[in-house]
């Protein structure tokens, strides 16, 4: 089959027939944020949208020092997400993200 002369939405429509449900799922969620005009704008918002001044330098460099003084009795970042009630896909998505 020549796709090259097919019209752009049909060639489209005919490579989504040919997906897995997990790959169409996939193509829904990119085409969500394509769509939509708050999820794009989330999805091209910097990172860190605050500048970070010399007291938030100062208790992270402190946070830093202190776990490196006392391995192993920070709290898991699970731990934190189960505590606030937040679902572990997003703690994948943060991961994935990064």
């Amino acid at each position: 089959m020549a796709t090259g002369a097919l019209d752009p939405k049909r060639q489209a429509h005919e490579m989504i027939d040919r997906l897995s449900a997990d790959q169409v799922s996939a193509v829904v969620g990119l085409l969500t944020t394509m769509l939509d005009p708050v999820d794009r704008a989330i999805a091209n918002a910097p990172f860190e949208d605050e500048p970070i001044g010399e007291e938030e330098e100062r208790a992270v460099a402190a946070s830093k020092a202190w776990l490196a003084e006392h391995p192993g009795e920070g709290t898991p970042l699970e731990e934190l997400m189960a505590e606030f009630d937040l679902p572990s896909e997003t703690l994948e998505q943060q991961r994935g993200a990064a």
